[in-house]
């Protein structure tokens, strides 16, 4: 499973954002609002266009967690399909199971829940699937298999959850320890503060 394996802090100051969730990167953002190095604390050079660009479509990717030829890949795609290229670009990132999982509740990380997806923990539509990658379609049920029910980071996770989703897209039923992807997200209902213009503009140089 290739994934970035670096200090999440540092990118979270780098971007001047919590782009991970846990509350230990707010705390230490409020402690150290400056980038990360040697003169992070006073560098105040403008930032180059091309730095702009990059710096927005980096933030995109560490947020879903995906290397830069995963990413890549779904920017190619996006690009392919009908309608604005951004917009198909942020749906086709938030259909992926371990961001579901994340948004579900099941996990209190991308990174957490991509882990869980991979070691089967869950199931799609009545069957195990281990592909963090795999894109749900409207309709889909995700849920823990009945053996993975114990686990005790994913109880956690899930229990510390809120009772109902704050996302239109998604269900859940704490009961059960499902959820439904209901339809393909509209792009003002999903959460970003990245300029999805600058990501394209990026890789259309």
């Amino acid at each position: 499973m290739a994934k970035y394996t670096g200090p999440k802090a540092k990118l979270c100051r780098r971007f001047g954002e919590n782009i991970y969730g846990p509350q230990k990167y707010d705390k230490i953002l409020s402690k150290r609002k400056f980038p990360p190095g040697q003169h992070g604390s006073s560098m105040h050079r403008k930032p180059s266009d091309y730095s702009l660009h990059l710096n927005e479509k980096q933030k995109l990717r560490y947020t879903y967690c995906l290397l830069e030829r995963q990413f890549r890949r779904y920017f190619q795609i996006a690009d392919k399909m009908q309608g604005i290229t951004g917009d198909n670009l942020l749906k086709l990132l938030e259909r992926r199971l371990d961001n579901t999982v994340y948004r579900m509740g099941f996990a209190t990380t991308r990174m957490q829940a991509r882990q869980f997806v991979n070691h089967g923990h869950f199931m799609v539509n009545g069957k195990k699937v281990d592909i963090p990658s795999y894109l749900l379609k409207p309709g889909d049920i995700i849920e823990v298999r009945p053996k993975s029910r114990g686990i005790k980071p994913l109880v956690e996770a899930w229990n510390n959850s809120e009772a109902s989703s704050p996302y239109p897209w998604l269900t859940v039923d704490k009961e059960n320890m499902r959820g439904q992807f209901v339809n393909i997200p509209n792009i003002e209902d999903i959460p970003t503060t990245v300029d999805m213009r600058l990501v394209v503009e990026y890789y259309s140089k």
